[in-house]
């Protein structure tokens, strides 16, 4: 195995954060993946819009926004913002809170769509009951910066309050950007991931209408993701927020701060191809997975795993399993969260950059839920079953978007 450039000082990760089906906290979500559990459900929504909906399976998150936050604050909080909020908190608090100059932290924060939610409420309200009746707190829900503005009110961080809009990249692009901050100097600690809180009539028929979204056939809704299998058949949509610290190796040194994983490189490249679909043979992913080994000093060969976008559609596995194949062939073991807790859209890259976190620190890789029959175009080792016990010294985590947007972070022992 090379080694990255050691007179280089590299980008850790301190503090791990998220929220998701499984609730609040990194160590439910860990252990649930583990266990192979699903957070996959019949979504229980009330309404005429969401009984006209033809799909309502989810995984949304498990979080009571009002213990957690309070209830007047939650109620002022669009929930990708409630999500956030949450998740930077635990972040902050794995990171030892450090006592950084204000002006010297920032956040970086990716969404797929931000605060819809909000939006889709506030026009129900207009057409009910007029302008009079709309929230003056509307506009700074909905808007997409938003999760990260109040971030960064909440850890007092003014070296940039910044959003990452590039669909499922979203949250793994935010990471990447937070790394150049630090990499520039214009930031010594950067809060970076991604939240989304999509679980919303009008998306869940959107998806729904375009076949995105794998339908149940009388299934336990538990099966519907099978990233990998022949029988896939789309994806099922999640909900949940993954919250990272960052910052040189050094300044956590100082600080006698513990490392969880380097952040070793990262590579983002656009397909320019079509606006759902990737390219066919996945050219624009390897791209960004050989980009991100080059950055780390490393190859295909040093790659012991890889946690994959896959989504579960037809045409993204397939590209993504090609362009995987090619990079780091049969050596790297490889898992799909997506089959447990559905896909987070904007948070996915940065929910499953913690997965892969903990990877490496302990050396287990969760199993991909519902693969019975693996695609035979599919020549890869996917874990499948139970969890597996292995040496990892680097991985690769893949976060690819609609509008061909690609991101991959490689991430190395501490």
């Amino acid at each position: 195995m090379q080694h990255t450039n050691q007179d280089r000082d590299d980008i850790v990760i301190t503090g791990l954060g998220a929220v998701s089906p499984f609730g609040h906290g990194v160590d439910p979500l860990w252990d649930a993946l583990v266990a192979g559990r699903s957070g996959v459900h019949e979504l229980d929504r009330p309404g005429d819009l969401w009984a006209s909906v033809p799909i309502r399976v989810g995984a949304d998150a498990a979080l009571d926004a009002d213990a957690a936050l309070g209830r007047v604050r939650a109620q002022r909080l669009d929930r990708s913002q409630q999500l956030a909020l949450v998740a930077s908190g635990e972040a902050w608090a794995d990171a030892g809170r450090p006592d950084v100059d204000p002006e010297r932290l920032a956040v970086v924060l990716g969404t797929g769509i931000g605060g819809i939610e909000t939006l889709l409420d506030a026009h129900d309200e207009l057409g009910r009951n007029g302008a009079r009746r709309v929230s003056p707190r509307a506009v700074p829900m909905l808007m997409a910066n938003g999760a990260a503005a109040q971030v960064s009110i909440e850890l007092d961080a003014r070296a940039g309050a910044y959003t990452t809009v590039s669909a499922c990249a979203s949250g793994a692009e935010a990471i990447a950007m937070a790394a150049r901050l630090i990499r520039t100097g214009e930031a010594d600690v950067v809060v970076a991931g991604g939240t989304e809180a999509a679980v919303t009539p009008v998306t869940m028929a959107s998806f729904a209408q375009s076949q995105a979204l794998a339908k149940p056939n009388g299934d336990d809704p538990t099966t519907l993701s099978r990233p990998f299998d022949r029988d896939r058949r789309g994806f099922v949509l999640g909900e949940g927020a993954g919250i990272v610290v960052l910052e040189r190796a050094s300044h956590a040194r100082a600080r006698g701060a513990r490392v969880h994983a380097v952040l070793a490189g990262w590579g983002i490249t656009a397909d320019a191809f079509h606006i759902t679909a990737p390219r066919a043979d996945g050219s624009g992913q390897e791209r960004a997975m050989t980009q991100a080994l080059r950055m780390g000093g490393l190859t295909g060969s040093d790659v012991d795993h890889v946690d994959a976008h896959a989504t579960g559609t037809p045409v993204g596995d397939a590209s993504e399993a090609a362009a995987i194949a090619r990079v780091v062939g049969r050596g790297a073991v490889v898992t799909a969260p997506k089959s447990a807790i559905g896909h987070m859209f904007g948070a996915a890259g940065a929910v499953e950059t913690i997965l892969t976190v903990r990877s490496l620190e302990t050396g287990i890789v969760p199993p991909t839920r519902n693969l019975q029959h693996q695609d035979p175009a599919v020549d890869l080792d996917v874990v499948s079953g139970t969890a597996r016990t292995l040496p990892i010294r680097a991985a690769l985590n893949n976060a690819f978007g609609f509008g061909g947007q690609n991101a991959s972070l490689l991430l190395t022992r501490a």
